[in-house]
C-alpha cells in the first residue's frame, strides 16, 4: 500500500512540475504567439490521447516490471491534464492585479509572480489534491499489469483464488481512498478558505 502512494504521489508531483512551466505557454493572457500557443496546446491534447494503463505498459517494456513504470505513466499522462487544466486556470485570473504590478515599474516575470500565481495557486493546489486521489486508485490498476503497488498483490490472490486475502485489500483500497479524499478536502478548506480570507 505505501509503495501505492509513492507511485501515485511522485507520478503527481512529475507531472505538475512540468507542466506548470507548460501551462503558461499554453494560456492565451500569457502567450501573446498564436502559433506556438496553439502548438503547445495540441501536444497537450496528443499526451492526454494515452491512455495512462497504455503508457504503463510501454513503460515496463523499457523499463521492467517495477514501481518506476507506473510512476513514468501517471507522470507523463498528468502533464496533459494539467497543463491543460492549468492554463485555462491562468487564462481565468484578473487582469487588475497585473496591471497594478506593471504601472508600480514590475518586469514581465514580476507580473507573473505577483500578479497570476497568487491567484491561481489555490486552483492548482485543489488540481493537485483530486488527481492524487485519482492515482492512487490508477495506481491499484497499474499494478495488475505490473507496474508496481498493492495492485500487483491483488491480481496474484486473485489468480490464486485466495478470495479472502483479495477481499481484504479491496476493502483496504477502499479505506485508503476514502481517508485521502477526507484529509484533501481538510487542506483544501484551510488553504482556499484562508486564501479567500484575505481577498
Amino acid at each position: 500500500m505505501g509503495e501505492t502512494l509513492s507511485i501515485a504521489f511522485m507520478g503527481t508531483l512529475l507531472g505538475a512540475v512540468v507542466a506548470f512551466p507548460l501551462s503558461f505557454l499554453g494560456a492565451k493572457n500569457i502567450n501573446r504567439l498564436n502559433g506556438l500557443r496553439l502548438g503547445v496546446r495540441r501536444g497537450y491534447d496528443i499526451i492526454r490521447a494515452f491512455e495512462t494503463l497504455i503508457l504503463a505498459l510501454i513503460f515496463i517494456r523499457a523499463f521492467g516490471l517495477g514501481p518506476l513504470a507506473g510512476i513514468l505513466a501517471i507522470a507523463v499522462s498528468e502533464v496533459g491534464t494539467f497543463a491543460k487544466l492549468f492554463s485555462e486556470a491562468i487564462e481565468n485570473t484578473s487582469t487588475k492585479p497585473i496591471d497594478g504590478v506593471k504601472a508600480s515599474g514590475g518586469t514581465r516575470f514580476q507580473q507573473i509572480r505577483f500578479g497570476v500565481a497568487p491567484q491561481v495557486n489555490p486552483v492548482i493546489l485543489s488540481i493537485l489534491l483530486y488527481n492524487f486521489e485519482s492515482n492512487v486508485r490508477s495506481g491499484t490498476i497499474l499494478g495488475i499489469v505490473g507496474a508496481g503497488g498493492i495492485g500487483f498483490l491483488l491480481s496474484d490472490r486473485i489468480s490464486a483464488y485466495k478470495w479472502d486475502e483479495a477481499w481484504s485489500i479491496i476493502f483496504l483500497i477502499i479505506a485508503m481512498v476514502y481517508v485521502i479524499d477526507h484529509l484533501s478536502g481538510i487542506i483544501r478548506a484551510r488553504i482556499i478558505g484562508d486564501w479567500e480570507g484575505t481577498k
